[in-house]
């Protein structure tokens, strides 16, 4: 176990830090970019984890009560072990590839696999996608589109590194993206909300002109 007994030490008052095998580099340094989008992920999932267990099961009958609580275990069973796999990744991303230290234990394929693994299990659940879904919803909903993003903005900065990173980082961040977005779709099904579709801009527009001349038939 990590033991730290001092945060501050001035080290990086100049905007420089030190890598883990000691290499001191700029904070605007292309790793230190990446392991700071890794930060900036794991921050949003515990976000998500606070909206997830703040949800009320507000029905004495027993069905809305028991699906709340699926949820929340659910969510709080996978998006933890992604907190602790983001650390991993983070600790991983902060190394030269030449210099990854032998004592690191570094995400395999097994932990790439059971992202899949899960998908299909979620996906069994869930209807096709008849059109793409918008990011809204719910605070868990809205705040899962937002992980989701993420995601995708830290592959992208990797994607720019891929040659000095171990391939399997990055298929890792890839298959995550995905498992967020159906995990999106399936703590929207459990909780009942509707998704939002994307309307196309012809079909957008007509309904926007029924929907005024309705509104205003009203008045």
């Amino acid at each position: 176990m990590v033991r730290i007994t001092k945060v501050h030490t001035g080290g990086g008052d100049g905007g420089e830090t030190s890598l883990v095998d000691g290499t001191r580099v700029k904070k605007n340094n292309s790793r230190i970019e990446i392991v700071g989008l890794c930060d900036e992920l794991n921050a949003t999932v515990g976000m998500v984890l606070m909206e997830i267990n703040r949800l009320v099961a507000t029905h004495s009958d027993g069905g809305q009560r028991i699906t709340v609580r699926r949820v929340q275990d659910v969510c709080n069973s996978a998006l933890g072990r992604i907190q602790s796999e983001l650390f991993d990744l983070g600790a991983e991303l902060a190394c030269p590839l030449e210099s990854i230290p032998e004592y690191m234990e570094l995400l395999d394929e097994n932990d790439s696999d059971r992202l899949c693994e899960e998908m299909d299990t979620w996906n069994e659940e869930l209807n096709p996608l008849e059109s793409f879904i918008l990011p809204a919803g719910s605070g868990p909903i809205a705040n899962l589109h937002l992980v989701r993003t993420v995601t995708r903005r830290l592959e992208r900065a990797m994607v720019g590194m891929k040659s000095e990173l171990r391939p399997l980082t990055l298929q890792y961040v890839n298959r995550l993206s995905d498992w967020i977005f159906v995990m999106t779709r399936w703590v929207s099904y459990r909780l009942g909300e509707e998704e939002t579709l994307w309307i196309p801009k012809g079909k957008r527009s007509k309904g926007t002109v029924e929907m005024t001349k309705r509104q205003s038939k009203n008045h």
